[in-house]
């Protein structure tokens, strides 16, 4: 019996190969395995197994077929594949795409169990470029307030950008830079015009995070899982994760196993006189219901209502912009006052980042 997938399954396949693949290799898998489903080939028997409550764009069901099986490369269990993804030091031609197609379809249908497994895992990304975005905004509330940082991530995943301060950036306004000269992570080449200014000292006093299902990213199981949401193709994304990698075994972070609108309820019970809370997040806020949206949102700004000189509070996100097909959006918040402001414009994977200057916003 030939399997049937969900036509929003399909769709959802061709949404991202249309609108949102900038990995040539990716965008190239995703209609193979648009042609095999609607041909009732393998991926068509794996992805009628994607769970009935996964929303085939919310719950980013293509991310996570391509994520199972890019796993199963990275374990060293897809050899003949793994000679078409550079993650694993293969290589994959634009000019002759048609030369993975077996091996891709040949590892789809011989490791069935673990795909349809992967199918019942969310997506787990924690791209720390997106650290490159946020940090306008990080300075911004540390320039205004002079104060030093208290700072909440939800959707947290491993609390790689929990640790934004601990990387180094560059390439900023007037040749500006930010961050430790000796961190392992470099951000470089990341700003474009006009750039921000990184010449403004901050200090994180505090930071903690929260997640449906954090990962450990000093373990074995985290690191591969990570590593396996990353795009195969795009070398210089992996590297920066592993950068990450290597400075999280050395500085841990408080993460949560919890629901973000009662986390951040919490968080935000009452001021914190000495420091500048500031809430952030980063493509994370289309996968929340409509009710832990409301209730993210009202601690938020209950939180900023009760918010004083000397304990200012500040609400940043990276987000989809009106125009989700051409960039993100990072915006700002900031408490006493209501101010809001866009900061910057950028990629979904934190580059490249323009400044938007506050007159602008």
């Amino acid at each position: 019996m030939t399997a049937t997938v969900d036509e929003r399954i399909v769709g959802s396949f061709r949404y991202q190969r249309d609108g949102l693949a900038t990995s040539p290799l990716y965008k190239h898998l995703l209609g193979v395995a648009i042609d095999d489903m609607e041909r009732g080939g393998p991926c068509a028997e794996i992805l009628a197994a994607t769970p009935q409550d996964a929303d085939p764009v919310l719950d980013a069901v293509p991310l996570r077929f391509l994520g199972g099986v890019h796993r199963l490369v990275l374990e060293g269990r897809a050899a003949d594949l793994a000679a078409f993804y550079p993650s694993a030091g293969g290589h994959f031609d634009p000019s002759m795409p048609e030369l993975v197609d077996g091996s891709f379809l040949a590892t789809v249908a011989n490791t069935r169990d673990a795909l349809v497994e992967a199918m019942h895992r969310g997506v787990q990304t924690n791209e720390v470029g997106r650290c490159a975005a946020l940090l306008p905004g990080f300075l911004a509330v540390a320039r205004e307030t002079e104060l030093p940082l208290r700072v909440l991530e939800v959707g947290s995943s491993a609390g790689l950008n929990l640790r934004w301060d601990r990387y180094r950036y560059e390439g900023g306004a007037d040749g500006s830079a930010w961050g430790d000269a000796a961190s392992p992570l470099r951000f470089e080449d990341v700003y474009v015009d006009p750039r921000p200014d990184l010449d403004v000292p901050a200090v994180v006093a505090e930071r903690a995070g929260c997640d449906r299902n954090p990962l450990d990213a000093t373990t074995h199981e985290g690191a591969l899982t990570l590593r396996s949401f990353v795009w195969p193709d795009q070398l210089e994304r992996l590297a920066a994760l592993e950068s990450a990698l290597v400075l999280a075994a050395s500085m841990p972070v408080a993460l949560e196993r919890r629901d973000a609108g009662e986390w951040i309820e919490a968080q935000l019970a009452g001021p914190r006189d000495g420091v500048a809370t500031v809430v952030f997040h980063s493509i994370f806020w289309q996968y929340l219901s409509r009710d832990t949206r409301h209730r993210v949102r009202s601690a938020i700004e209950r939180a900023g209502s009760a918010a004083t000189r000397h304990a200012p509070a500040a609400w940043l996100r990276m987000e989809p912009g009106q125009d989700p097909t051409k960039s993100a959006e990072v915006r700002l918040t900031r408490w006493p006052g209501a101010v809001e402001q866009l900061v910057a414009r950028t990629g979904y994977h934190g580059r490249p980042v323009r400044a938007v200057p506050p007159t602008n916003s």
